[in-house]
């Protein structure tokens, strides 16, 4: 079915009975990440899983979009289902608005399941450092330059390039409107929101997870009141779906 939550198109599946359990796909996946999962778990639980917006069958955001705008999607098709609590199931950038939605709606939410987390900000090495003055130095010096007439289209070619070499895998994959919404996401830092968050949390973590390092998850059972981590050895950031019969036994003991 599709919704219109917080103004933007959002697709939305349900199946199964039970108590409601929401599942949240990670950035540049969709709900076809969790069919295994929505499988194994349908004939004890109400599940309901969304495409974000700007992933899968969904519409774009009507404007960039930060986490909080993405909660509040979330919660308008809480509110639009009938589904007054429930439990979360998320995946990275799932767990991103999970976060700010159990530590903003608490009686919204039940228990949350979250794995490989995003959320809290890396340290930057001293070659990140350097690797992003170098670009800001370079974005700087190709923005004046297309300010003027005779060369402006050849830096806007520039200027693309420049992205292509060092922005993520995930910024490049993107066009230019959804950019902004990706670069607002990943610059907030959600660390404050952790000490708020009531509800019972479940961290599963991928040993070798390079996009999410296991640090996160980490310091997320420290400062989260009621947490408990479990980590899936030598797997990584989709420890979950590659082990998705593990996942799921875990997840319906703690649920």
């Amino acid at each position: 079915m599709m919704l219109t939550a917080n103004g933007a198109q959002v697709y939305c599946e349900q199946t199964g009975e039970g108590k409601d359990v929401l599942l949240l796909h990670g950035w540049g996946c969709t709900t076809e990440h969790f069919r295994p999962i929505i499988s194994d778990m349908q004939e004890s639980y109400r599940l309901t899983v969304i495409d974000f917006p700007g992933h899968g069958k969904s519409g774009r955001p009507p404007e960039p979009w930060g986490v909080g705008d993405y909660a509040k999607c979330v919660k308008d098709v809480l509110q639009q289902l009938k589904i007054e609590k429930c439990s979360l199931i998320a995946h990275s950038f799932g767990g991103r608005v999970s976060l700010h939605l159990a530590a903003h709606h608490p009686e919204m939410i039940d228990k949350m399941v979250l794995t490989g987390c995003a959320g809290l900000k890396k340290p930057q090495t001293e070659e990140q450092k350097k690797r992003s003055e170098a670009f800001q130095k370079k974005k700087k010096q190709l923005q004046n330059l297309q300010k003027l007439p005779l060369v402006g289209k050849m830096a806007e070619k520039a200027m693309e390039k420049l992205r292509r070499q060092y922005g993520s895998a995930d910024y490049n994959a993107l066009d230019e409107e959804m950019r902004k919404t990706f670069v607002k996401v990943i610059g907030e830092d959600l660390s404050p929101l952790l000490s708020k968050i009531q509800a019972s949390t479940l961290l599963v973590w991928g040993e070798k997870d390079q996009d999410t390092p296991l640090w996160m998850g980490q310091k997320m059972e420290q400062e989260i009141k009621d947490a408990g981590l479990v980590v899936f050895e030598n797997d990584d950031h989709f420890a979950y779906l590659r082990q998705w019969p593990r996942f799921v036994k875990i997840v319906r003991t703690f649920l």
